[in-house]
C-alpha cells in the first residue's frame, strides 16, 4: 500500500468532500492563497475558486461566527484554525452557538461544521502556543471531538466529520504534518466515536490518543521486550468516548494505564479513570494510573519541555507499577 504523510492524508479527504459536495466550503487564515500554513490545503484554491477556498482575517470570532451562519443557512463549512490556541478568541461561537445550534432551535437547525487544525506543544513555542483543549471542548454537549495519530485514522475520521450533521472539532499536531502512513486510494470511512484496539494483550490495558500514540507505541515495544504484554487501545474520539471497548479490555487485563498530553485536572484521562472503576472495579487488580503533561505551563527551554511532556520512560514506569514488574 502507498504512504502518504498526515497532510496529505487530511487534503485527499477535503478534496474528495469538496469533489462530492458543492456546499462544502474551507475558510481561514491562509488557506487559500498560501495554501495553508502547514500546506494541508496546497492547491485548493487552484481547483475550487476563491468563493469556496477563503482566506480570512486575523479574527476567529467573526469566521467562526461566520460559519455557523453558513452553516444554518445550508452551507457545510470547515474551518482551520492555525492552532486550537487562537480558538479560544472564537470560543463563543463553537461553545454558544455551534453547539447548542440543534437544541435551541427544537431541532429545526442544525450546524454541520468542522473546526480543524493542530493541538498540543509543537516544540518551543512557549506556553501559550502549546496547550492542549481537548478535554475543553469533550465538555460540551452538542460537539463531537476527534484527534487521529496517523494519516490512515485522519483521512477517515476527516471525511466522516465533514459528513456529520453535528458540529465536530478535530484536532491534529503539527509535529505529525510530516508523518507518512499506509493510506489506501479507494475510498473509505471511519466512524466517529469508535475506540480502535491497535494491538491485543493480557497484562495491561493502555489507553491514549492522538501524538501521545507515538510514544506510547515506542513504550509498547520496551514493555514487550521485558515480557509484559499489552493491550493498546487507541481512543481516536475523545467525544463520544467509546466505554465499552475500554471496559472490555480492563475485564481481560485487570489493569489500566491512560496517556494523554492535556494537564492532569478534569482531562478525559480523569474520565476514563472515574468511569472504568465504576463500571469494573471488581476487575481491577491495581489502581488505575495516568500519565499527563505536567501540570504548569509549558516552559520554553528545550530540556523542560521534554520534562513536561509524557515521555517512554514515564509510560514505562507507570505499566510496571500497575503490573508489579
Amino acid at each position: 500500500m502507498r504512504q502518504i504523510q498526515f497532510r496529505e492524508a487530511l487534503r485527499e479527504a477535503l478534496n474528495e468532500e469538496m469533489r462530492r459536495d458543492e456546499n462544502i466550503i474551507l475558510m481561514g487564515e491562509e488557506v487559500a492563497e498560501y495554501n495553508g500554513a502547514y500546506k494541508v490545503s496546497q492547491g485548493m484554491l487552484a481547483e475550487f475558486g476563491p468563493q469556496r477556498i477563503i482566506d480570512t482575517p486575523i479574527a476567529e470570532l467573526g469566521f467562526a461566527g461566520i460559519a455557523v451562519g453558513a452553516a444554518s443557512a445550508g452551507l457545510r463549512p470547515i474551518v482551520e484554525f492555525m492552532t486550537f490556541n487562537f480558538s479560544l478568541v472564537a470560543i463563543d461561537q463553537i461553545i454558544n452557538s455551534a453547539a447548542k445550534m440543534l437544541s435551541m432551535s427544537g431541532g429545526h437547525f442544525g450546524c454541520p461544521i468542522v473546526f480543524r487544525g493542530p493541538t498540543g506543544s509543537a516544540g518551543q513555542l512557549g506556553a501559550q502556543h502549546s496547550q492542549n483543549f481537548e478535554n475543553w471542548y469533550a465538555n460540551t454537549p452538542g460537539l463531537k471531538v476527534v484527534v487521529p495519530s496517523n494519516p490512515y485514522d485522519a483521512k477517515g475520521l476527516l471525511k466522516a466529520a465533514i459528513r456529520d450533521n453535528n458540529p465536530v472539532i478535530f484536532m491534529e499536531s503539527e509535529q505529525m504534518y510530516g508523518n507518512k502512513g499506509e493510506v489506501p486510494e479507494e475510498e473509505y470511512i471511519i466512524e466517529i466515536g469508535k475506540a480502535k484496539i491497535v494491538q491485543a494483550g493480557s497484562d495491561v490495558t493502555l489507553v491514549s490518543f492522538g501524538k501521545m500514540m507515538l510514544k506510547v507505541e515506542e513504550a509498547v515495544k520496551a514493555l514487550e521486550a521485558e515480557g509484559i504484554s499489552v493491550e493498546l487501545i487507541d481512543l481516536m474520539t475523545v467525544r463520544p468516548l467509546d466505554y465499552d471497548t475500554i471496559i472490555e479490555s480492563v475485564k481481560k487485563t485487570n489493569r489500566m494505564v491512560i496517556v494523554e498530553e492535556a494537564w492532569p485536572l478534569a482531562s478525559i484521562s480523569s474520565e476514563l479513570a472515574y468511569m472504568t472503576q465504576k463500571r469494573a472495579f471488581d476487575y481491577l487488580d491495581a489502581p488505575i494510573v495516568r500519565v499527563t503533561s505536567r501540570d504548569v505551563p509549558l516552559p520554553y527551554a528545550s530540556t523542560l519541555v521534554e520534562a513536561y511532556l509524557p515521555n517512554v520512560a514515564r509510560i514505562v514506569e507507570a505499566v510496571k507499577q500497575v503490573t508489579y514488574k
